[in-house]
């Protein structure tokens, strides 16, 4: 909406005779953020204070030790096959499998359409969650 109404009220912009106003969409993304990560913020405040309260100190330590180890297991593991697709893709198209435009080659962009998120932010993305959950008892 914002980039919308800024090319029908900022003369020339479509033309790039003059510049946007990168601050508005800046400051709409932001706060679009900042509004979801309130809900990953308050879960890894609250779950702790419950566990607490209902099982005690051990309840706690476990459910730390288990957030911490899944969290490193699944991010790790995302990170990886993210990257062993995009490796796939390019070993393919190395001339190896049949190459580019075979079916394998096929597959494999596939499997890299996926994997690029898994790489780039959903692996990497895990770490914000658990480390506001081991923080938060503290």
């Amino acid at each position: 909406v914002e980039v919308r109404r800024q090319f029908k009220e900022i003369p020339g912009l479509m033309e790039g005779k003059s510049e946007p106003d990168y601050a508005a969409c800046v400051d709409i993304c932001t706060k679009s953020a900042q509004r979801e990560l309130i809900t990953i913020a308050i879960i890894a405040i609250v779950t702790p204070l419950v566990v607490g309260l209902l099982l005690g100190p051990n309840g706690v330590a476990g459910l730390l030790a288990g957030s911490t180890v899944t969290g490193f297991a699944v991010a790790i593991m995302m990170s990886n096959s993210g990257g062993a697709w995009d490796n796939a893709k390019k070993y393919i198209e190395s001339g190896v499998l049949g190459g580019k435009g075979s079916d394998c080659h096929k597959a494999a962009v596939v499997g890299d359409t996926v994997g690029d998120p898994f790489k780039d932010t959903t692996g990497p993305s895990i770490n914000g969650p658990v480390v506001s959950l081991n923080g938060s008892p503290t």
